[in-house]
C-alpha cells in the first residue's frame, strides 16, 4: 500500500501545531506537503514483502563458478528506527554470497539493501531482511550480511553518544557453520574484527 499522502500533511500539521509552531508561517507553510512526499520515497519498502523485493531483483546470468563467495562492500544506505522514526544513517552493509551456478546482477544487491531500509527498521532486521531476500533471489542458501551504522536515537539524543557504531551480522548457510567462513567475510571488509568479537 502506497503512503496516503493527504493523511500524512494533516498529521505533520498536527505535530507542528503541538510542538508549539505555526503551520501557516511562511517557512513551514510548505512543509506538511515536502514531508508527505518525501515519506513516499524514504518508506517505499512498507510497501512491498521480502517475496515481492526479491521477484523485483532477481535476474541472475549464467556464469562458470567454482562455489566461491562472491562479495559487494560499502553499500550505502540509510533507514529510519522504528522506535523513535529516528534517522539510521552513514550505514554501510556489506553483502557476500556463494553462487550456485547462477550469479546475480551486482546493482541488485545494492538495490535489494536500499529497498529493504525503505521502511521502518531495525539494523538487525535490516539484515535478516536482506539476507532472506538475496536467498530467495539467488536460490542460494550461503548469505551474510554485516552492517554497521549510526543512530541517531543515540548520537543527537538521549545518551548523545556521538561516535559510538552499531555492528550486526547475519551469517547463513556456509557462513554459519564455517567459522573460517565467517573470519575470510570479515577480513575482506576489513572490519578487523574476529569472531571473538562477535
Amino acid at each position: 500500500m502506497a503512503v496516503d499522502q493527504e493523511k500524512v500533511r494533516e498529521h505533520i500539521r498536527g505535530i507542528l501545531e503541538a510542538i508549539g509552531e505555526d503551520p501557516d508561517r511562511e517557512g513551514l507553510r510548505e512543509t506538511p506537503d515536502r514531508v508527505a512526499r518525501m515519506y513516499s520515497e524514504i518508506f517505499e519498502g512498507i510497501s512491498y514483502t521480502n517475496d515481492e523485493i526479491a521477484n523485483m531483483f532477481n535476474k541472475t546470468f549464467d556464469a562458470p563458478t567454482n562455489n566461491d563467495m562472491v562479495l559487494v562492500r560499502d553499500i550505502e544506505i540509510f533507514s529510519y528506527c522504528e522506535h523513535h522514526m529516528a534517522l539510521m544513517y552513514d550505514m554501510k552493509v556489506n553483502v557476500a554470497y556463494i553462487p550456485r551456478e547462477r550469479v546475480i546482477g551486482l546493482s541488485k544487491i545494492a538495490r535489494i539493501a536500499d529497498m529493504v531500509g525503505k521502511r521502518l527498521q531495525l539494523q538487525e532486521k535490516i539484515g535478516f531482511d536482506i539476507a532472506e531476500i538475496m536467498e530467495k533471489a539467488t536460490l542460494s542458501p550461503d548469505v551474510a550480511v554485516i552492517i554497521s551504522g549510526k543512530h541517531s536515537c543515540m548520537t543527537a539524543r538521549g545518551i548523545k553518544n556521538t561516535p559510538s557504531v552499531t555492528l550486526t551480522t547475519t551469517f547463513r548457510g556456509a557462513f554459519e557453520k564455517n567459522k573460517d567462513l565467517q573470519d575470510r567475510v570479515l577480513r575482506l571488509i576489513d572490519l578487523r574484527i574476529s569472531r571473538d568479537d562477535i
